[in-house]
């Protein structure tokens, strides 16, 4: 086996959360690492942030026959008016929860979400904005 694509990684949680909110009325924009976006006050959107972490090992060896085990984080940012309360911006957050809480998918492993947490400062400002963490895992055979 070869090392670990990051890229297909990548791919396969952006094309979990695109396809849930792109494939719902109303559709939701979804933003991810890199790419600009200009929101329009008052629609809600989600800014997806994947990030690759600590790695470890888990059979000793060289570049062959061994093992690692590749972790991250994704960060879901959800962004929704402000003044109308917290339940719009729950229902994402439950929605996204429940497409990632606990599952493998093309062998990259998630673990129970935590959030959506308030966050005090929105950025950009004029939003209502809570997180959802999940964790991943995914291993690699060399």
């Amino acid at each position: 086996m070869a090392a670990i694509d990051l890229n297909t990684v990548r791919s396969t949680i952006e094309g979990r959360i695109n396809l849930e909110l792109q494939s719902d009325s109303p559709k939701i924009p979804v933003v991810f690492n890199n790419v600009s976006y200009t929101p329009q006050l008052g629609d809600s959107w989600v800014q997806c942030l994947i990030n690759f972490g600590d790695n470890e090992y888990m059979s000793m060896g060289g570049t062959t026959d061994s093992d690692n085990l590749v972790v991250g984080v994704v960060l879901f940012n959800i962004y929704t008016s402000t003044g109308i309360g917290s339940k719009d911006n729950f229902v994402i957050g439950k929605r996204i929860r429940d497409l990632y809480n606990r599952i493998n998918v093309s062998g990259v492993y998630f673990d129970p979400p935590v959030g959506p947490e308030v966050v005090s400062s929105s950025s950009p400002t004029g939003y209502f904005q809570t997180q959802v963490r999940v964790t991943f895992e995914s291993f690699e055979e060399l």
